[in-house]
């Protein structure tokens, strides 16, 4: 057994930084996201807004992998992708997704569960025009999720990409290119404590509206 395999039963941390109250709560989930949003910014985390989306495909398989949020409101949670993307056939089968924000040095995560749609061609142009011109042109060029001979391949997409758009002064949105928006029906804030007596506060979309529960750990 090697070193690393040995250690990993004995690896653990003792949750102390903090508590959360139903009284600590804001009254709605996505006021309560944005504070702990904020919070996670204002202590300096790397890429606060990374989240791993969960999908699955029609057969029940799942696949994760790690997105940035880029909008946060009443109607629910926002990333944007290519739409001929693995994580984007999957929503487009299932119309159900999952992410969670890992705070680990915080202590802390935010789960939020949910139905999914895609973003409005007007709000997508107004994310689309704030991204860097780098990132258009990569949107353009990369096949997201196809398997390619190898990294010239995609180099060479990008240099043809950069040559079809030399001369403008704007990047047009790919039609293959848009958000998806989570529409939460489940948002659930962790927040670890001694003993694994973490807490878990969930707000839950019930038949009169949003419910608070508290969920044992």
């Amino acid at each position: 057994m090697s070193e690393t395999n040995i250690a990993l039963p004995s690896m653990r941390v003792s949750y102390e930084q903090g508590s959360l109250t139903e009284d600590d709560l804001a009254a709605t989930w996505h006021e309560q996201l944005q504070l702990w949003l904020d919070q996670a910014t204002g202590a300096g985390l790397p890429e606060p807004n990374a989240m791993v989306l969960a999908t699955a495909d029609t057969e029940g398989r799942p696949s994760s992998r790690t997105v940035l949020a880029k909008g946060l409101d009443v109607r629910g949670l926002v990333f944007f992708t290519n739409y001929t993307s693995s994580k984007s056939h999957d929503l487009m089968a299932t119309r159900y997704a999952s992410a969670t924000f890992p705070w680990f040095a915080m202590q802390r995560q935010a789960h939020v569960r949910g139905t999914v749609e895609k973003v409005g061609p007007v709000e997508t142009a107004e994310y689309w025009n704030s991204r860097p011109r780098g990132s258009q042109m990569g949107a353009w060029a990369s096949p997201q999720s196809r398997v390619v001979s190898g990294r010239s391949t995609l180099e060479s997409a990008l240099h043809k990409i950069e040559r079809q758009f030399a001369d403008s002064d704007r990047v047009p949105v790919p039609p293959h290119w848009g958000g998806w928006r989570i529409r939460p029906e489940e948002v659930e804030f962790w927040q670890g404590r001694r003993d694994r007596m973490h807490d878990r506060l969930r707000f839950r979309l019930g038949r009169d509206g949003w419910e608070l529960q508290r969920v044992a750990p």
